[in-house]
């Protein structure tokens, strides 16, 4: 039986609680992810031109984008792009890829790379269906890039736009977007969110969450555990997965069925965790 398997096992789990990858049937809907959530379906539905979410490393944005995308309908065609970068041209071609469209006819003359991409917004247009790109990691992205994506949204028909955008990304998305030279971007953002960390309370919510999600009773981590846990995450996500992880291994090795601060203790003086805040680690 393989160690994850005995780790679940022995506290009666399903399926280990706390994992690195965005899981949207695990999500947390803290009210932070709440109103994100909500922004982020007040953009679709209100066609804006560009939505923009953001928040540190590890704090959701991407599950969230996951569980909207469970509730896409038939009537949007959706194209995803994670860590995009290049020139003029190589996006585009990022963009078209997104959408399944073949583009080795055009090869990489970028006129005829546009006027492809064009044709497919009027195409869907015509049949009724709103096409949304999405960018996730979008501060990756030159400044030349996001301009380059901006330009897009003046593609037009009559009076409707025919590409919708929303941007994903960490902090520096929001200070790129600010800058003077992308003020014609930023008129266009209509819908924006910016995720912030758990609390102490948050944190302790979101542990027993993830833990009776997987068959467990949520109370398997103790009080003195969770503060420590809190301030050595900052109550990111991602690196309260990646702690409670190893203090549950931990925990299963010395057979105890509550993770103390004895347990969290032993994982931060072994080294094995590499997002403690309290070091400036991420």
């Amino acid at each position: 039986m393989s160690t994850e398997g005995l780790y679940a096992d022995f506290f009666g789990l399903s399926e280990r609680p706390f994992t690195l990858l965005p899981d949207p049937s695990l999500i947390y809907w803290s009210n932070q992810h709440r109103r994100a959530f909500t922004v982020l379906q007040y953009g679709l539905l209100s066609r804006a031109p560009v939505t923009l979410i953001t928040g540190e490393i590890g704090s959701g944005k991407t599950t969230l984008v996951q569980a909207m995308l469970k509730e896409i309908d038939d009537g949007l065609s959706v194209g995803l792009i994670s860590n995009a970068q290049g020139g003029r041209g190589e996006l585009l071609q990022w963009i078209l890829n997104a959408f399944g469209i073949d583009t080795r006819a055009e090869g990489n003359d970028y006129v005829r790379l546009f006027q492809r991409f064009q044709d497919f917004l009027l195409t869907e247009y015509a049949e009724g269906r709103r096409v949304v790109l999405i960018i996730d990691e979008a501060q990756n992205l030159s400044v030349e890039g996001l301009e380059e994506v901006r330009m897009l949204t003046n593609i037009n028909a009559n009076k409707d736009e025919l590409i919708q955008l929303i941007l994903v990304g960490q902090p520096e998305l929001r200070d790129i977007v600010r800058a003077p030279q992308m003020r014609q971007l930023a008129q266009r953002v209509a819908a924006s969110f910016h995720l912030t960390p758990l609390d102490r309370e948050g944190l302790s919510d979101y542990v027993s969450h993830r833990l009776t999600a997987v068959g467990g009773t949520g109370a398997e981590f103790s009080a003195e555990a969770l503060d420590m846990i809190f301030e050595r995450t900052g109550g990111v996500p991602r690196l309260v997965n990646q702690l409670c992880d190893f203090a549950m291994l931990y925990a299963w090795s010395d057979e105890k069925s509550t993770i103390t601060a004895r347990e969290v203790t032993a994982v931060l003086e072994d080294g094995v965790f590499f997002g403690d805040t309290a070091t400036g680690v991420a």
